[in-house]
């Protein structure tokens, strides 16, 4: 296959922090790529340099003759006062089409994807829509090669599966950047990963995620068999220069000069090896074993002019795990909302058993307070923590859960996404619960991090009620999903694929 796009020694820091040093590899004609990495690892940077709106600090990018590339960006924000056919016939502007040829692909390209009215104002589209409108966008274009930043972010599971086969039906190569592991199966034959742990910074390899996930064990466990192979020829060159300091034959100099090679070479495999950890999540239960600890009975919560759902019943005992799925704006929030009791339903009741301790993360993490600093937010009285009958210091705490001593007096709204999430997570933590509440926990999570939350949330001994887009967690901790149609129906399912067949 043609190479479409080529990089050669592709360098980018910011500061004295190194994203990627000597980055090298191409991308050919209907390649299908998922790219991976922890959080600020760079893919996002990277695929700016690669769609040419972000210098490199060195190395070449370098675009075949005529090739047409797209990019979608993580978030797009599109201006008032233009319609969504503006913003697509705006990226046709200098292709050599007909008016009446623009028109038609217009047409064409957000009907496929899923505009019915084409005037409506780009600026008032929610971010599921704003992310479709991006995509037809650059689908207009009709590119060779298409970059896609984390594309299913604001899509609900509908909206996921419609890009899944929408890409898989494209006749274009795409690098696509998602922490959606399901996803990912389903689009990407080849996975790049950018992460400081190979050499060069990257590893590539063929196949789907799963068979990515063996080539990777095999290369890091060969890895870590040649370090410590060199750090015992290190420590027998060290023990002999030891013995021998005096000597200063051209034979003991080479031997010093190869010692000097290997220590280097050991620093360097050190450095890039070096556990950079994963979240100590383990949200902590009561040990309750109360048969019901909550009992919903045809609850139904209406909006002016729309019902939500209506005729619901819901028994939640330790050990359930239930998922509540739909479209957008289908009522998924508003639902765990009145179990959780911030919402009133507006018939039907929810009856709570004595004494129960609820444990709620919000959808935006809207409890943080944005105007205290990490150690307040951590820590609100003193240095010292209280977690599972012990007092952990402020330092420790913070960093179990990755955060660096120098960032405790950093403001929580400095804060990453996926910082503040494992800042609202570590909150969570210090307050047993009999029953969790979680709405939309794995928003601006890595890859390292999902499946830690997946471990603990499987583990934890109480019930729980979750709103994810994120079908593999679902898939796996959940014991049983709600689907709701958004048109007030909804029904009980035992697996998100079950609950897909009927909706589709």
């Amino acid at each position: 296959m043609a190479v479409l796009l080529s990089v050669q020694g592709l360098t980018k820091a910011y500061g004295v922090r190194p994203l990627f040093t000597e980055l090298t590899f191409d991308l050919s004609a209907n390649e299908r790529v998922g790219l991976i990495g922890p959080n600020g690892a760079g893919k996002s940077t990277l695929l700016k340099i690669l769609a040419g709106k972000e210098e490199l600090d060195s190395g070449t990018r370098s675009l075949r003759r005529a090739t047409k590339m797209g990019f979608v960006a993580q978030d797009d924000v599109f201006p008032e006062g233009l319609t969504v056919q503006d913003i697509v016939r705006a990226r046709l502007d200098g292709e050599s089409l007909e008016d009446h040829e623009k028109e038609t692909r217009i047409s064409k390209v957000l009907t496929r994807t899923g505009f019915d009215d084409f005037d409506k104002p780009a600026h008032l589209l929610s971010g599921g829509w704003r992310k479709r409108l991006g995509i037809a966008r650059e689908m207009a274009l009709e590119p060779d090669l298409l970059l896609l930043d984390e594309p299913t972010n604001h899509l609900d599971i509908p909206g996921i599966v419609w890009l899944q086969k929408l890409l898989r039906a494209s006749p274009f190569g795409y690098l696509v950047a998602t922490h959606d592991r399901a996803f990912l199966r389903g689009v990407a034959d080849e996975i790049l990963e950018i992460n400081r742990v190979y050499p060069g910074g990257f590893y590539r390899a063929p196949g789907n995620y799963d068979e990515f996930l063996d080539h990777r064990e095999i290369f890091l466990d060969g890895q870590a068999r040649m370090q410590e192979s060199v750090a015992n020829q290190v420590r027998r060159e060290t023990e002999w220069l030891g013995r021998k300091a005096a000597a200063r034959t051209c034979k003991a100099t080479s031997r010093i000069d190869e010692a000097a090679r290997r220590r280097g070479e050991l620093k360097e495999l050190q450095y890039r090896t070096a556990d950079s950890g994963s979240a100590g999540l383990d949200f902590v239960g009561t040990g309750r074993q109360t048969r019901k600890l909550m009992n919903a009975v045809g609850i139904a919560k209406s909006f002016p002019g729309r019902a939500l759902f209506s005729g619901i019943d819901i028994q939640l005992s330790p050990g359930t795990k239930l998922g509540l799925l739909g479209p957008n704006g289908s009522g998924k929030s508003v639902l765990l909302k009145v179990l959780s009791g911030e919402h009133k339903p507006d018939s039907g009741t929810v009856t709570e058993a004595e004494g129960l301790r609820k444990v709620v993360f919000e959808q935006g993490r809207t409890a943080l307070n944005h105007n205290i600093t990490l150690r307040k937010a951590l820590c609100p009285n003193g240095d010292m923590v209280a977690y599972r009958d012990k007092q952990i210091h402020v330092v420790a705490w913070a960093k179990q859960f990755l955060f660096k001593v120098e960032q405790l007096d950093v403001l929580v709204g400095a804060l990453s996404g996926g910082e503040q999430a494992r800042l609202r997570m570590a909150q969570m933590m210090q307050q047993p619960a009999d029953l969790l509440f979680l709405d939309e926990p794995t928003n601006d999570l890595d890859i390292p991090a999902l499946e830690v939350l997946e471990d603990t949330l499987s583990d934890f001994t109480g019930a729980l009620v979750i709103v994810s887009h994120d079908r593999e967690l679902l898939d796996r901790i959940c014991t049983e999903v709600i689907g709701l149609d958004g048109r007030g129906g909804s029904a009980m399912y035992a697996t998100v694929q079950q609950w897909l067949n009927v909706f589709e």
